[in-house]
This record gives C-alpha cells, sequence and structure tokens, in this order.
C-alpha cells in the first residue's frame, strides 16, 4: 500500500495561469475531464483552485440579488452578509482564473500520509488537493487516489 502522497499524486496535473481567461480554463476542465484545475502563477506557485462549484453561481432564486436589507431612522440595516454578495458578484463578472478561483486552497506536501489526505479530503469535502513544495506546485492527488491507495 502506498503510505505517501508522493506514491499516488499525479505529477503533471493540468493548470492555469490567474489571467487566463474563463472561456479557456473551462476548455481545460472539459478536455481534461476535471472537476476542478489548481492556478499556479510564473514561478510555479499554487495561488489557487477553480472548480466546477466555482462556475456556478449557488443561489436560492437562481439569480443574483442584492442582500436583504430593511431601512431603519434613515440607515440600510442589511440582513445578511455583504461579503457573500461580493463573493458572488466578483465570480458573476469573472473575466479570468484570478477572478473566479479560491484562493490559497488545502494542500498536502509529497511527503503527507495518505491517510493524512484522505482525512483533509473528508473534512474539507473537496475532489482533489493541489501537492506542494515549497510552495509550488508538484502534482496533484484526487479522491479516487486516495481510495484507491486505502483499499490497495
Amino acid at each position: 500500500m502506498a503510505e505517501l502522497v508522493r506514491d499516488i499524486m499525479d505529477p503533471s496535473p493540468a493548470t492555469v495561469a490567474p489571467d487566463t481567461p474563463v472561456e479557456e480554463v473551462i476548455r481545460t476542465l472539459r478536455q481534461h475531464e476535471l472537476p476542478g484545475v489548481p492556478v499556479v502563477d510564473g514561478d510555479g506557485r499554487c495561488v489557487g483552485i477553480v472548480t466546477e462549484a466555482d462556475l456556478v453561481l449557488p443561489d436560492d432564486q437562481g439569480d443574483l440579488h442584492i442582500p436583504h436589507y430593511v431601512n431603519l431612522f434613515g440607515g440600510t440595516v442589511f440582513l445578511e452578509p455583504l461579503s457573500r454578495f461580493e463573493e458572488r458578484l466578483r465570480k458573476a463578472f469573472a473575466s479570468t482564473a484570478a477572478d473566479m478561483m479560491t484562493p490559497d486552497p488545502d494542500t498536502v506536501t509529497p511527503d503527507t500520509p495518505v491517510q493524512e489526505a484522505a482525512r483533509l479530503l473528508h473534512s474539507s469535502g473537496h475532489n482533489r488537493l493541489p501537492v506542494v513544495e515549497d510552495g509550488r506546485l508538484v502534482g496533484v492527488v484526487t479522491r479516487v487516489d486516495v481510495l484507491g491507495a486505502l483499499a490497495g
């Protein structure tokens, strides 16, 4: 059984740059049949990740709406966090990977034990984790990779 992430990771994952247009990000996901792709800067550092969830605006009404508010004594009181609205608005008008990515994603190192990677995947709900060494992307490990290693 593989004991370390380095034994099961994909050492050459598909990536996009922060300035990659959204259309190209989508093409990359489709071409490689991936649910997510790391965003890597010019120095090879993993600065974020774009997943299918980042491409969809989650909203009860299926539309971007201003947060609910009340006018009280001449002022406006928002009944839900503005930060959530600002994040949805940023992603709605995204033109590049940097606009839509989740910055500073959870990561593991090549020397992370497979069982620890499994715990992180489970607790975070992610399907894939960038593998970094000294901040630079060296691979990607997926839930399927980890399950295969634990079952084998």
